[in-house]
């Protein structure tokens, strides 16, 4: 059972990434990776009859599309992301225009320099807010040159990752729903109510998505939702009701994206149910704050521990060993998941409960 986190992007990380063709920067580097150039304008997106909405990007630094765009992905079976056979990722998201669906695809720059030539296509009323938003999910506005490393274990990481960059979706709701489902329980049982609870609610994918694919439902929706249904998904009534309240203020909780990140945090926490561990994942997403740091994770420290200091250590000396990097922790923490790096395993996993028959 985790404290607060399941075991979940490690996995993502590691489906996307057998999944997806290569990548510029995908390749290790020795030490730290190249300083980024200012990242150009987005073209003008192009519409067609059978293509959606097209936009040609040219993201002037090193860019590893799946390990950026893994951590919002919830087990292999999230109705909201998919991976096709050609390795193109398409997602879907509640915009404030409405539901859009949008498919990503991604190639090294011609000319060999460091950088990737992204190509999105959007359907749906949300078409043109997904397609704007797409640098910013991709780490445009992320700041990885802040980051200095003076651990060998991280300056190892941070080279052979240079192309992970911290996304940010904007979308607040939308990210708290399935942490609040993660709250203190392993990850298959939060994935299946989330895969549940989207099939059940959620809004079909615009265009031609991949079967079964779904977008999150409106605030509204959430609400509505009656406790025999949260029961049939495996969701007890705490969680519930958090998700419940927090829908009621579902707008005024988007701002929250871009506020310092003291003030989110501080906004997020005074809801009921959210505490710091689920504040964090939010801000983590759908702020792209690098230094949320996942206090509470049931797995986080000890990978911490062990990745740099060679032992298990619990929340206390997480943050310890994460003071250095103040304003980089969960750039830190991110680094270690995707490394697969951990402290050997001495008992079995804990099971998954099922709410759902008792």
């Amino acid at each position: 059972m985790t404290g607060a986190g399941p075991e979940k992007r490690r996995e993502a990380a590691t489906d996307l990434s057998a999944s997806a063709p290569a990548l510029a920067g995908e390749a290790p580097l020795a030490g730290q990776a190249a300083p980024a150039r200012e990242a150009a304008p987005a073209p003008a997106a192009a519409g067609s009859d059978d293509g959606g909405l097209r936009r040609d990007w040219l993201a002037p630094f090193e860019l590893n599309v799946p390990l950026t765009l893994a951590v919002h992905r919830r087990g292999r079976g999230d109705p909201t992301f998919r991976v096709d056979a050609d390795g193109a990722i398409w997602r879907t998201c509640l915009t404030p225009d409405g539901p859009a669906t949008m498919r990503l695809t991604a190639r090294p720059f011609a000319d060999g320099s460091p950088g990737t030539l992204i190509t999105t296509q959007a359907w749906g009323h949300g078409a043109a807010w997904l397609t704007d938003s797409a640098p910013d999910l991709l780490g445009a506005s992320d700041n990885p040159e802040a980051f200095r490393p003076d651990h060998p274990r991280l300056r190892s990481l941070a080279g052979q990752l240079a192309g992970l960059r911290i996304s940010r979706t904007g979308r607040v709701f939308e990210a708290l729903v399935p942490a609040v489902l993660e709250q203190k329980v392993v990850g298959v049982e939060a994935r299946r109510a989330w895969r549940i609870l989207l099939h059940r609610f959620g809004l079909p994918a615009p265009g031609p998505a991949p079967a079964g694919m779904r977008v999150v439902p409106p605030a509204a929706a959430w609400r509505a939702i009656p406790s025999w249904d949260w029961h049939l998904a495996g969701v007890e009534a705490v969680r519930a009701r958090t998700i419940a309240t927090a829908a009621g203020v579902a707008g005024r909780l988007e701002e929250i994206s871009s506020l310092p990140a003291p003030e989110a945090d501080q906004w997020l926490q005074s809801l009921p149910g959210i505490g710091v561990w689920t504040s964090a994942e939010i801000r983590q997403r759908a702020a792209g704050d690098p230094d949320a740091v996942s206090v509470g994770d049931y797995h986080i420290p000890a990978q911490v521990g062990w990745a740099l200091a060679g032992r298990v250590v619990d929340d206390a000396g997480m943050l310890e060993l994460l003071a250095p990097y103040a304003g980089q922790r969960y750039r830190v923490t991110r680094l270690i998941e995707l490394s697969g790096s951990g402290s050997p395993r001495r008992g079995p996993r804990m099971s998954a409960r099922d709410y759902r028959a008792i």
